[in-house]
Formats: structure tokens, sequence, C-alpha cells
């Protein structure tokens, strides 16, 4: 039988979210300016922050492109912009709320082909681990967060206490970059997405291993880093290497070097080059890492997991693992296919 193929990294949009100053107090919030029936733009007060298209909001517009790029199911997370972490926790939970909600709307149109994760207020664990909960019951079948809260990044107390309740309820949890640092050097050619995205991954990840999180959160955490994990796969002997000769200063709260903790999370394979895929596969293995494409922005790509289809070192049971089966032990088990018109591997 033909196995589903998945993309385990894409975002949404919803369409006429309420005025979230009304609904959640505060002011600045994101706000859509719909400027055609395919067309609108992300607005942060007077400020365009990002143009979109009708396939970050319109069911058949994604279903179409997947069926295009050979895709059966869809893992559909918020877009990070709505996140709120640095906003007050009852303002963040009432936003997580609203568009989680509404992505279960997106995500029913889509029937089974569309797989929704949830937002949550992380830099209230509490206020986090309850909405997770509120989630899952309604359908949600993960969550993505943010790879920092501020200045507290994965290690801190309070975000540790979040991914040990994702294990305890079998939540995978999809980790993406956002807020990267600004300023001249990065406000010109995209370089906070360029230069900065990979590198906010790539420091959560140490952060994961050096401030011990490996080492204090079961082993039953399913946890997925985008854009190949960024830097760290290339930097995992540098890493490595500063371990063992300046553990003094580098070791911090593991038990192990860095290269030890490989398997116990995953990354997508959103790296767009053969030679990059190569790396990523021989750092990580061929059981972490799976199809992501980061659809339907324009750094993403398309077609989703041509990288993976086109690759001639990987043998075809390889290929399967990265287009199916290593998201379905991601996702907790094979996803319900009926309905789907598989793409097969």
């Amino acid at each position: 039988m033909n196995l589903p193929v998945y993309d385990v990294h894409t975002h949404v949009v919803p369409k006429g979210w309420p005025d979230l100053a009304a609904e959640c107090g505060g002011t600045g919030w994101p706000w859509l300016r719909v400027d055609s029936e395919r067309a609108a733009m992300l607005m942060v007060g007077d400020h365009e922050w990002r143009p979109i298209q009708s396939a970050c909001w319109d069911a058949p517009t994604r279903l179409s492109d997947m069926d295009a790029d050979g895709i059966d199911v869809q893992v559909v997370s918020p877009t990070p912009i709505f996140f709120s972490y640095d906003r007050p926790a009852a303002q963040a939970v009432k936003v997580a709320r609203v568009f989680n909600d509404l992505v279960l709307e997106c995500a029913a149109a889509g029937g089974d082909r569309l797989v929704p994760f949830c937002q949550v207020p992380l830099q209230d664990p509490d206020a986090a681990c309850e909405e997770l909960d509120r989630c899952l019951a309604a359908g949600h079948a993960g969550v993505e967060i943010g790879n920092h809260v501020g200045d507290r990044d994965l290690d801190d107390p309070g975000v540790v206490q979040f991914l040990r309740h994702c294990a305890e309820v079998g939540a995978p949890v999809f980790v993406h970059p956002w807020d990267m640092p600004g300023g001249p050097r990065l406000d010109r050619w995209m370089a906070r997405w360029l230069t900065g995205m990979p590198a906010e991954t790539h420091l959560s990840l140490l952060a994961m291993i050096l401030g011990g999180v490996f080492d204090a959160v079961p082993d039953t955490l399913r946890i997925c880093f985008a854009h190949g994990g960024g830097n760290f796969p290339y930097w995992l002997g540098r890493a490595d290497n500063a371990w063992h000769r300046r553990g003094d200063l580098v070791r911090g709260r593991s038990t192990r070097p860095p290269s030890h903790y490989i398997g116990r999370f995953y990354v997508d394979s959103v790296v767009f080059e053969e030679p990059a895929l190569r790396l990523l596969v021989s750092v990580m293995g061929e059981d972490r890492v799976l199809v992501g494409s980061d659809y339907p922005y324009p750094l993403g790509e398309r077609p989703a997991g041509q990288v993976v289809r086109k690759a001639d070192f990987l043998t075809e049971e390889q290929r399967s693992k990265l287009l199916s089966t290593n998201a379905a032990r991601f996702l907790g088990g094979l996803h319900r296919t009926a309905g789907v018109a598989l793409s097969g591997t």
C-alpha cells in the first residue's frame, strides 16, 4: 500500500478574526487588510508586515497546491506573529483561543488532509498547559511554539514544565524561530530571515542540550525543529569540540556532549539543495528528518519535498522515511488516510 506523503511545516492565517484590541485588550495588534478575494496584507498598526495570498486561508487553494506538489497531508501551524509572548499572559490566552479555534475551522475544510497544530501562551506555563489540553480535546494534533520567550530560552524552567506536559499527554511539538534581532546590519536583504532564523534555531537547540533539557524531560517527548535545525547540524562538531575542550564554560547542565543527543529530536527538510540534505541526513540520521516546506510563504520550498524526491543519495527506503513514516511517528502514529488520494513514495 502506498504511504501518505506529509509536509509537517506549513502555516495558516485565518480570515475574518475579530478586532483583537476589543477581544483581548491592549493595542498594536495585527490586523488583516483585505485587498482582493485572493490577496491581503498582514498589518501591524499602520505598518505593512507581510503580503499574503489566499493559500493562507483558503482550503481549496491549499489542497490544489498539495495535489500539484504530491503532498497528501499537511500539518498547519500558526504564523508566529500571533504568538504574543511579549504581552500580558491574559491577553496571550485570549488571542491563542481566537486563533486556535479559527485554525480548527481552516483545517476542517480540508478534511483528513489538514492536521491542525495550536499555539499557547508560553510566557505562562500553567496557562499554556491548560490551553494545550483544551486544544487537544477540540481536535488539534499538536502544538507549535516559538524558540524563545524574550530572554527565556527553551531551558527556562517554565518552558521545561510545558515540554514535560507535552510528553505526558503525547503532544508533538514543532519549534519555529521568531522575533529575530534587528538593527542596521540585519534590516536589509531579509537578513533577519536569512541569517537570524538559522542562528535562532541553532541557539535554541544548544539551550535544549547544554541547558540539560533532554536530560530532564522524558524521552517520549516528540519535538521537531524548523528549517533543518538551522545552523546546528553544520556546527555540531564545533559544539562537541567546545564541550570537551572548554567544559568549564560550555557543558552547562548537560551530562553528555551535544552529539549524544542526536536521536532526541527531529528536523524538517527545508534546506533547498541536495548537498545540504545529504549533510542533514548524515548528521541527524535517516529516522529524524521529515519533509517540511514553510508553505505558503515565498521563502519556502515549492514543490514541497522536491529535494527529498530528487536526492540521488537516498535509497527508496530512506526516501519513504523522509516523505512519510518519520512524520507519522512524529505525529504519534499513521494518520488516517480515508478519503485521501495517496501520492505514494
